[in-house]
């Protein structure tokens, strides 16, 4: 048995799929055989969430009992908030518009079984209100005002508001959604755990290339993971992994964040966290950081509305500006002088009230030590672009020009540069990061510290081969036993 669908009265559902049991929520909630269970998926099909009935207890008691549970207990929450259709980003909003846009009513509603909708237009909005609120059986009430289609309400269904016209659907979706993790990678009975990797296929400056991708993947099996690749239409199925990998740019704002944010919550090893993300994502946080910890950086200014002239005098010429997202150089200009320092702080904080100055510090290269769980992982130079300050030249049509590179192995970096590359990595958690520094000499400093750091097939890997997809798969399989281990029974 690998899946359970949980109803009131055992006729609710009466769709037989392989490898998945009906049972009466009662059963669920006071037999000790599912008490026991281990890495089973289960999906309520209540006829109410209402707080403490039983519908409710089966989402709450599967979170405790370790159980995949679709909906989660948060979600049961979330959908009974007030304010709930107020948390719809832009994108779902303009989706909203597109969907229901050549509807005659003033009203209109839209039931979502497992992600999909009965009408091929209302697909992607069916699919993207899923990704929100992961629930089987979602309802959502569209009413016009204004000059635009607004959300009303957003709720969990039961079975029997489900039409009867849309019951042949709803098995059918039922039975792919059942069914697709089990699709053409079959789980092998040997596999210790399900990992998710997260990629973007049309990403153009991806964290890793295809073939690094694959390597991660062969690396996983290898150790007994399940391996599948998810994209961003996947949110809805987090919950049924043990672990995230994620191989996606991340952004705060952004669907990357919502996946770990999530994966985190559901209690899964995640890479990168949620936290890693927002503290690597801001180079303001970083400067303080840095400084709290008495890490060495370049000299360094934060810069708002009320010091823009002051940077000049305190860093000098030429400096350089650093919007707090930036990221692969974008965002990073070097500033000549103080007509230019005015021209681009100006544009710089209308997109932020804080901006970060350094003093600029020309080297030939950069160092990257990769680090993973606080020890050194790998260690790259990238060198400077020809007849340009930084790794990466990008002209007006985003064409790039990069450096090259050279991979080292750790053993043969100075010790003052993986000293202090771990001392910062260290100051933002224990997951997997590229820190970045220059070197004078003897004096090594800081320039930031990236979460999802690149690892390439013919880059990253020059020295260490297949073995560092294996390191990083090793440090999932050990955060996955500590976690086993922990919920284990104490002999007494």
């Amino acid at each position: 048995m690998s899946g359970i669908v949980v109803v009131d009265q055992q006729g609710d559902w009466p769709v037989d799929i392989p490898g998945v049991d009906v049972v009466t929520a009662w059963d669920y909630l006071t037999q000790d055989s599912f008490t026991r269970l281990r890495g089973v998926r289960v999906y309520n099909l209540c006829r109410t969430f209402s707080y403490q009935t039983t519908g409710y207890y089966v989402s709450l008691l599967a979170g405790a009992r370790g159980h995949k549970i679709l909906p989660d207990i948060t979600t049961v929450q979330d959908l009974k908030l007030a304010e709930s259709p107020s948390v719809l980003n832009d994108e779902i909003e303009e989706l909203i518009q597109q969907s229901l846009a050549r509807l005659g009513s003033s009203e209109y509603i839209l039931n979502v079984y497992f992600g999909d909708s009965p009408y091929i237009r209302h697909e992607r909005l069916a699919r993207a209100l899923f990704n929100l609120f992961p629930a089987p059986l979602l309802q959502a009430k569209f009413v016009w005002r204004g000059n635009q289609w607004r959300v009303d309400t957003l709720n969990a269904v039961a079975m029997g508001e489900v039409p009867a016209a849309h019951h042949e659907f709803l098995y059918q979706t039922a039975r792919e959604y059942f069914t697709r993790r089990r699709g053409p990678r079959r789980k092998r009975d040997s596999t210790r755990y399900d990992l998710a990797i997260l990629v973007n296929e049309d990403e153009k400056e991806a964290p890793s290339n295809a073939r690094a991708l694959k390597l991660f993947e062969k690396a996983a099996e290898d150790l007994g993971f399940s391996v599948d690749f998810l994209d961003k239409s996947d949110y809805g199925h987090v919950a049924e992994y043990d672990a995230l990998f994620i191989r996606e740019t991340t952004a705060v704002n952004h669907h990357t964040y919502r996946f770990s944010r999530r994966g985190a919550r559901e209690g899964l090893v995640v890479v990168d966290d949620p936290e890693s993300i927002l503290r690597c994502a801001n180079k303001v946080y970083l400067a303080q950081l840095m400084d709290r910890h008495r890490i060495p950086q370049p000299k360094t200014m934060l810069v708002h509305r009320a010091n823009v002239a002051d940077v000049g005098r305190e860093m000098g010429f030429p400096l350089v500006l650093k919007q707090p997202d930036s990221q692969f150089s974008k965002g990073v200009i070097k500033v000549e002088s103080e007509a230019d320092l005015k021209r681009e702080t100006r544009e710089f904080l209308e997109r932020s009230d804080l901006i970060v100055a350094q003093r600029f510090e020309p080297t030939e290269y950069d160092w990257r030590i990769g680090v993973l769980d606080g020890q050194p992982l790998y260690a790259c130079r990238y060198f400077m672009a020809p007849a340009h300050w930084q790794v990466v030249k990008r002209d007006k049509n985003g064409a790039k020009r990069e450096g090259n590179h050279e991979t080292l192995d750790v053993k043969d970096v100075p010790r003052q540069v993986l000293s202090v590359a771990l001392q910062a990595a260290r100051a933002i958690g224990s997951g997997l990061y590229g820190v970045d520094l220059k070197q004078f000499g003897s004096v090594v400093k800081v320039i930031e510290v990236n979460d999802n750091p690149n690892i390439d097939y013919g880059v990253e890997d020059l020295v260490l081969k297949d073995q560092i997809y294996r390191r990083i798969m090793e440090y999932f399989v050990r955060k996955l036993d500590e976690q086993t281990r922990a919920k284990e029974p104490q002999a007494r």
